[in-house]
């Protein structure tokens, strides 16, 4: 006798649905505990990333300065007006071009310089002296932005500094350089690069210890030498996850450094490192223009969004891995 299982697979298969209450209810019911501990993050998110949201609103009202929390529902509706400002203010182009060319050359040598450094850790045989290397690297991720700060104004300070101090003694005028246009971006930057680069190659050293080591031994009896192998075997083999790591760091490379530049940054350097967030905060927190500031935020995380699309747009049409389709 023969059953036909025609008829019992689209059965089952609806019957094990994500869409059916039932085998839903089932699946929360066996892995209840495992849905506990999610929640946990869900409020983080839902309490400190979704329900903020709600204040975007504040960028299409005129809101007064104080009692803000009732003035967000009944103050007049303005539409673009705050944007409106914020665009054809004298502020915009310099506010823009600071943004970018800060953004650029932190993405320019804080995601390409841990690609360096997990490379030539990569290289180093000894394995003891390798966690050595990658101990040392990692530590001053930890800092604080308070710390890091600290450590810049010590190094950097025209009385006590220890630059300024080396610079003299070389037969050199010292410098304030955290008030010196022509230097404060090379500063910032470095100081960022120096905290982050260690910790950037986790990913890089995670992927490249993945690669199969009889590609190498092929390599080598083909007479390739090590740059050889790193060209056409190592790079090829992480370049998933430099595609990966670079829409990511797209993705919120207008958020990052701008603590680091709130407090290092002086009136007279404002030509050359006034950004979008320092400068929300001059006009959010210091001049209580609660609405002008949350629609420049607001005009900022569209850039944000643009950028995040179009660089996986590009590595997607460069035949490297996407974040979505």
């Amino acid at each position: 006798m023969s059953v036909s299982i025609r008829g019992v697979a689209p059965s089952l298969k609806k019957q094990n649905s994500a869409s059916n209450p039932f085998y839903i209810r089932q699946k929360i019911k066996r892995d209840k505990f495992l849905y506990l501990l999610m929640v946990p993050g869900l409020l983080y998110f839902l309490l400190f990333r979704y329900l903020p949201l709600l204040g975007t609103l504040v960028a299409f009202k005129d809101v007064a300065p104080f009692d803000t929390a009732s003035t967000i529902i009944t103050s007049e509706w303005v539409g673009l007006k705050h944007f409106k400002s914020f665009i054809s203010s004298h502020y915009f182009w310099n506010i823009m071009r600071n943004t970018f060319a800060l953004a650029g050359l932190r993405m320019i040598f804080e995601f390409f310089c841990p690609v360096v450094l997990a490379l030539l850790i990569n290289e180093v045989r000894n394995k003891y002296l390798q966690k050595a290397i990658q101990t040392i690297s990692y530590m001053p991720y930890f800092l604080s932005n308070i710390v890091l700060a600290g450590l810049v104004f010590q190094l950097l300070t025209m009385n006590n500094g220890l630059i300024p101090a080396i610079v003299e003694s070389l037969g050199g005028d010292p410098i304030y350089y955290l008030g010196d246009s022509r230097y404060f971006r090379t500063v910032l930057v470095t100081a960022i690069v120096w905290r982050n680069i260690g910790w950037g190659t986790i990913v890089y050293l995670a992927a490249l210890s993945g690669i199969d080591p009889q590609l190498y031994e092929a390599a080598k009896i083909d007479g390739a030498n090590r740059l050889k192998q790193t060209i056409y075997i190592t790079l090829p083999s992480i370049s998933f996850a430099i595609a990966i790591m670079f829409i990511l760091r797209i993705s919120v490379i207008l958020n990052q450094g701008w603590e680091e530049t709130l407090l290092l940054y002086n009136p007279g350097v404002y030509s050359v490192a006034d950004i979008i967030d320092t400068y929300v905060w001059r006009m959010g927190l210091e001049q209580m223009r609660y609405s002008f500031a949350t629609a420049v935020g607001f005009f900022k995380s569209i850039l944000a969004l643009v950028l995040v699309v179009l660089s996986n747009v590009i590595a997607k049409k460069s035949g490297q891995q996407s974040m979505y389709k």
